[in-house]
């Protein structure tokens, strides 16, 4: 993955900067991991491993814009 590219992405729940840990894209708060399948980010909330004991409709509520 292109690093100028991992600079302007944001997790899409969260709206915060995307660190790259191996297959995933991390999500610098409410560390959601997104994967990344044959080289390209699939930055779909619900594609994303969330933190445990969390949901997605909990994270969606506290990082509301």
């Amino acid at each position: 993955m292109d690093q100028a590219l991992l600079e302007i992405l944001v997790c899409p729940v969260t709206h915060s900067k995307l660190r790259r840990e191996g297959d995933f894209l991390v999500s610098d708060a409410g560390g959601l991991r997104y994967p990344i399948k044959e080289g390209l980010p699939v930055l779909l909330p619900e594609a994303a491993e969330l933190p445990p004991g969390a949901t997605l409709e909990e994270l969606r509520t506290k990082y509301k814009k």
